[in-house]
């Protein structure tokens, strides 16, 4: 049909906060694991992977708000906005 345009496949946005996550997830397993495989106390090993799981929670929630404020249309066409005669750099 002459009228028609083809459509275009729509490919889906690599997910690279998922990504992250996976990856500090991953870390968060194996670094316990390799500090117990050369000596560390199972104190020890459990105490990092406690601080890895809370930075690993952390790093998601700004990484998923990054996102979502990044997807949001703004209404006066983004930009830093200053009060005054505030020069911007």
């Amino acid at each position: 049909m002459p009228g028609r345009r083809p459509t275009r496949e729509r490919r889906p946005t690599p997910d690279t906060a998922g990504d992250v996550v996976r990856w500090a997830v991953f870390s968060c397993v194996l670094v316990p694991v390799v500090l117990l495989w050369y000596g560390t106390s199972l104190a020890g090993a459990t105490g990092t992977a406690l601080g890895l799981a809370a930075v690993t929670g952390a790093c998601r929630i700004l990484l998923r708000r990054s996102e979502r404020c990044a997807a949001r249309p703004t209404s006066q066409g983004g930009g830093r906005h200053t009060k005054g005669g505030t020069p911007v750099d």
